[in-house]
């Protein structure tokens, strides 16, 4: 297990964040979902929830919780405590300690009967899985958002919708779930960050790792951009359109996506929304270990063909160099003020500091900073010139079909 402290004197709690990491697979997808589910179900010392709860009270109110995420190609399962830091307890307990000991025994020392997960933890968790996937079509921004993207990696890992499939769900059971996990155990990247003050005397087991196989990444843009239309009962278009960036260095690419469709003064939100008055909505996302922008707007049905073409407009300008100095600048600030905020957060700084272990990066929040005041108006061009439509995605309704 690799630890990391991240010392801060800024912060009266203490994080601690354990990452389980594996290449995200369709075999593992929805395994890896329930297991983070099931594991906070109870321990062999805690054997329920309630258990579980009644000791973060007594550490003084510590906050605990887990989840899954896609960074790139590789499942991260994720776990978190939360402690008061030592200095502010009543009797100099040592809650960092004792938050870490708790953290490592729900992942590490499941309760397990008869060489498998408790069935009634298991069976209960799936169907909360299940009602977490039905459900996904209830937030249509974040629905097209995910629905473009499989379509735009379809055959890939990235494609994955990170909480797996209910058909692979029902094939998942207390005893298959629990070997499983043993070679997820056996087989991942684990990682924990300690963040907060006065973290150098902790202790931590030394717990096996592996290094993760590096995935190399041969998504190919098509010739032109694949049009999917997916029609539902909806009173508001979705549409959201996947750019292929051919260019690897991340702080230009920053700096196009932020001048495209990062903020209030980016061109999408000027022209798309303000001006043309076609959007509820219109910004964009860069996705970095994807080499991917998703451009994504909220829009009345009838205006699909005029707000693609006012889009189109913004990407050709882009490439012919036609962006204004406050276009440049103002997106360069804005991108230094969020990376300036990076340390002011726990979860912000783990989250840096883990995305750029995995992928080998290793800049510190500073030189990232430095990295991004360097990039000129020309680099952006650059970028500009290698970008390519993959998909183009609209959720839509019955009344107008493209």
């Amino acid at each position: 297990m690799q630890i990391t402290k991240l010392q801060s004197n800024k912060f009266k709690t203490n994080l601690c964040a354990l990452f389980i990491t594996v290449p995200l697979t369709k075999e593992n997808c929805t395994k890896n979902a329930l297991i983070t589910s099931v594991l906070r179900r109870g321990t062999k010392k805690l054997k329920t929830q309630e258990e579980i709860a009644k000791k973060l009270e007594e550490l003084y109110g510590a906050g605990f919780n887990c989840g899954v995420d896609k960074l790139g190609d590789y499942h991260v399962l994720k776990f978190y405590i939360e402690t008061l830091e030592n200095t502010y307890t009543l009797n100099n307990e040592n809650l960092l300690q004792e938050g870490i000991n708790l953290l490592l025994d729900i992942v590490f020392n499941p309760l397990i009967e008869e060489n498998a997960f408790n069935k009634s933890y298991v069976e209960q968790e799936k169907l909360n899985l299940k009602k977490l996937i039905e459900s996904r079509k209830d937030n249509k921004a974040l629905y097209a958002k995910e629905r473009c993207l499989e379509n735009m990696f379809v055959g890939e890992s990235y494609g994955l919708y990170k909480y797996g499939t209910v058909e692979d769900l029902a094939k998942i059971d207390e005893k298959n779930l629990y070997e499983y996990y043993k070679e997820l155990i056996k087989n991942c990247k684990i990682d924990l960050y300690i963040t907060g003050n006065n973290i150098d005397n902790v202790k931590v087991p030394d717990i096996s790792s592996k290094e993760l196989p590096k995935i190399e990444s041969h998504h190919i843009a098509p010739t032109k951009p694949n049009k999917i239309n997916e029609v539902q009962d909806v009173t508001q278009g979705k549409l959201i359109i996947g750019l292929d960036v051919e260019n690897s260095q991340k702080a230009a690419v920053s700096m196009y996506n932020t001048i495209l469709g990062g903020g209030a003064n980016s061109k999408l939100f000027q022209n798309v929304r303000e001006k043309a008055s076609l959007a509820y909505s219109a910004g964009s996302t860069y996705i970095r270990r994807k080499n991917a922008i998703l451009i994504q707007t909220g829009i009345e049905i009838e205006n699909y063909d005029k707000t693609l073409e006012i889009i189109e407009k913004q990407l050709e300008d882009m490439k012919n160099g036609n962006i204004s100095d406050e276009e440049f600048n103002s997106a360069k600030e804005l991108i230094v003020s969020s990376i300036e905020l990076i340390e002011e957060s726990k979860e912000d700084m783990v989250t840096f500091y883990f995305d750029q272990n995995l992928f080998e990066e290793n800049l510190s929040v500073t030189e990232y900073k430095e990295m991004i005041k360097k990039v000129t108006k020309e680099d952006v061009i650059e970028v500009a010139k290698k970008v390519k439509e993959d998909t183009i995605y609209f959720l839509t309704n019955d009344n107008v079909k493209k």
